[in-house]
């Protein structure tokens, strides 16, 4: 029987398979740069979505990118409350070493995501690992909600409803979004009048020291393969610890379990997608079951076939995922 708890056998090289140096210094040289999509945020520009990057802490080059659909631009009544749109408080992927809220993949993705629900998104650009190792990510999420709520941005006020809000990711955003919840649920005040509805987290990276059985089946995949995930863990958790950290393992006893009692007590929804060809899916069950376990609302959804990040480079994939959030979020509003 393979031995789980050792590094599965992979003829993949994490470094280069995610082109990256590590530097003497703790910093690492990122080989290839992905592409930038600029925003566009003039109204005269014939687009459906509209967006602009908007800052929110110049000292750590955190920002925020908003998506905002033009009709609701186009709506001259659109700052009466009934017109206003809900908003996303989105965290883009990358084992929380790679991209950026500007990245092309993701700008994409939340221009089409915005289209197909009419949604306000709000893209978080977060510190970097390893440079900025967990929690940075998780206390610029927060600083985000902050933001959001004082920053009087016109978009924002003008056009989203504060009071039906979603913090959503993808793969390591899906992660930040999660811890980022939790936070949110134990002061909830503290971010009055932003009421958060739920949480959505599309392949959420979630993992541990000993192996599953997807990531066993799945050890040479040709997009996530569980030694990349493993490397992505060792840049990214504070030095000292190891996946089993509270961070990585859902499984761990820690004061989340005692967190997940608020989000249930909120009424907060969660939804949990991920499909059979990613190495995470069972770790992504084990979310849905941990939830259901303490009663929390949530809603699990696992197709056959894809790999992990199928729905933000697959736009037939994406449409999917798109109709299911509408629904999601539809579902998760008050009456």
């Amino acid at each position: 029987m393979a031995d789980q708890t050792a590094s599965t056998i992979s003829t993949v090289d994490p470094y280069q398979y995610l082109h990256v140096v590590p530097n003497p210094d703790g910093t690492m040289t990122r080989l290839l740069v992905p592409p930038i999509a600029p925003p566009t945020s003039d109204p005269n520009h014939h687009t459906q979505v509209l967006s602009k990057d908007v800052s929110i802490n110049q000292s750590n080059n955190t920002w925020v990118r908003i998506f905002l659909p033009r009709e609701a631009l186009d709506n001259s009544s659109s700052t009466s409350k009934k017109n206003k749109l809900p908003l996303i408080v989105f965290f883009h992927g990358g084992g929380f070493i790679l991209f950026s809220a500007g990245s092309s993949n993701f700008h994409d993705f939340c221009v089409n995501m915005t289209i197909e629900t009419q949604i306000i998104i709000a893209s978080i650009e977060y510190r970097l690992a390893p440079e900025h190792r967990l929690p940075a990510a998780y206390d610029d999420a927060m600083e985000a909600l902050h933001w959001i709520k004082t920053s009087g941005d016109d978009w924002l006020t003008n056009y989203a409803d504060y009071s039906n809000c979603f913090l959503m990711g993808s793969s390591a955003g899906a992660n930040i979004a999660y811890h980022a919840g939790l936070r949110a649920s134990a002061q909830v005040d503290r971010f009055d009048p932003i009421k958060i509805r739920g949480l959505i987290l599309q392949q959420p990276f979630f993992g541990g020291t000993r192996r599953t059985n997807s990531e066993l089946r799945l050890r040479n995949d040709p997009f996530l393969p569980p030694c990349v995930t493993d490397l992505l863990w060792d840049l990214s958790l504070p030095i000292g610890v190891d996946r089993d950290h509270e961070y990585c393992n859902l499984t761990v006893e820690s004061e989340s379990f005692e967190l997940l009692d608020r989000i249930r007590l909120l009424g907060w929804r969660v939804l949990v997608t991920g499909c059979d060809g990613d190495p995470l899916i069972d770790r992504q069950m084990e979310l849905v079951k941990l939830l259901e376990k303490k009663g929390v609302q949530v809603v699990g959804h696992f197709s056959e076939g894809g790999y992990h990040g199928v729905v933000v480079r697959e736009p037939e994939k994406g449409t999917q995922f798109y109709g299911l959030l509408k629904n999601f979020i539809l579902s998760s509003l008050p009456a």
